[in-house]
């Protein structure tokens, strides 16, 4: 297990940043939070950009920072690399070039170029100018650069905010491979949950320079009153099933979690592979008895574990208790009144929809 130890204040302007916290970065720790709440001042801090008025960063058995000893490890030193949203590519370099300036300037052993460049793809681009590369294939170039140097720690600043959705797309199997096929403890900053429930196992939540959550991706996501996880689109869960089969006349894949049985469209993962499904709030619904005679394909016995009423709107959050894990469900307020739901109360959860968290 990767510790990173971070106890930091920092003020700028009216805006402070005080984290004090013990995060487990051995795979991805999602950053999620608003747009001011300090992600990306607490990146630039990590990777040495910027100076805490007081604090310690200590990674693993390195101490980056503590200023009441007076220690602090510049950027260089440090093996960190850092992707920003906008590539921040040099323009006068070519592609092999920036590639060639990160590898120069490492500290210690680099990864192999020809690897860094075949995950990434970037074998027909080596010779072109930045200017003349589309926006996911400069975030391509600078995560191939960031890595050049074999970080210890890799930061990613939003890197998928300054491409289009096609690029997006173009780019999260790229994103993905990096994490599989390098195994760098990576610190991965975004303001909404989509990428986040893709890519990251753990998540933390920051709001106005403070931590509002830590956890697992599902513990967080779990949270009731949280507001950064309960947008109306982004409200959702994720849970881990096991894939036992395949149908191929109907094209739909059998999995199991905590010994009930699920049911996706599409032939995904293969037999016996864990995978992560995200099921959104809005695609589950509540009923008291086993309905028959429905199209919905995924019935699974629960139990309500916390009721939450949104006074302001018409909506309810209910959270239930399927298999050993948590399915966030959104009903209006006068359903759940109707249905006179309460904690501990046996029912069976409706799953419309749901999909695999990699797609």
């Amino acid at each position: 297990m990767t510790i990173l130890r971070v106890d930091l204040q920092s003020t700028l302007g009216e805006f402070s940043l005080q984290v004090t916290e013990q995060l487990n970065v051995t795979t991805v720790l999602g950053v999620l939070g608003n747009n001011g709440a300090g992600k990306t001042t607490l990146l630039r801090l990590l990777a040495g950009l910027d100076h805490a008025e007081r604090g310690v960063i200590e990674f693993g058995d390195s101490c980056w920072l503590d200023t009441s000893r007076s220690i602090f490890v510049p950027p260089h030193k440090r093996r960190v690399g850092m992707v920003f949203q906008d590539a921040r590519l040099f323009p006068h370099l070519t592609v092999a070039g920036n590639l060639d300036f990160a590898a120069d300037r490492a500290v210690g052993r680099l990864l192999p170029r020809r690897e860094v460049i075949k995950t990434l793809g970037l074998e027909g681009l080596l010779a072109r100018s930045p200017d003349s590369l589309s926006g996911g294939e400069r975030q391509r170039v600078a995560l191939a650069r960031a890595l050049m140097s074999a970080p210890q720690l890799l930061l990613l600043d939003e890197p998928l905010s300054a491409a289009d959705m096609g690029y997006r797309i173009e780019l999260m199997p790229y994103l993905r491979e990096v994490i599989v096929r390098f195994k760098i403890p990576t610190l991965y900053v975004a303001h909404t949950l989509d990428e986040l429930t893709q890519l990251a196992d753990q998540l933390l939540v920051l709001r106005g320079g403070r931590c509002a959550a830590l956890g697992s991706v599902a513990e967080v996501l779990a949270q009731l009153d949280l507001p950064e996880v309960a947008g109306r689109k982004e409200a959702s869960s994720v849970i881990t099933a096991n894939v036992t089969s395949h149908d191929l006349d109907y094209q739909l894949t059998s999995l199991t979690f905590g010994g009930q049985s699920l049911s996706l469209s599409g032939l995904v993962a293969k037999p016996s592979e864990d995978v992560r499904i995200r099921v959104f709030a809005t695609d589950v619904a509540i009923a008291l008895t086993k309905p028959q005679g429905i199209s919905i394909r995924n019935v699974l016995p629960a139990i309500v574990t916390e009721v939450r009423i949104d006074a302001g709107s018409p909506f309810a959050e209910v959270l239930v208790a399927v298999g050993g894990q948590s399915l966030r469900v959104r009903m209006t307020r006068a359903s759940l009144d109707e249905m006179n739901l309460r904690e501990s109360q046996h029912v069976f959860a409706l799953l419309k929809t749901a999909s695999l968290a990699s797609d």
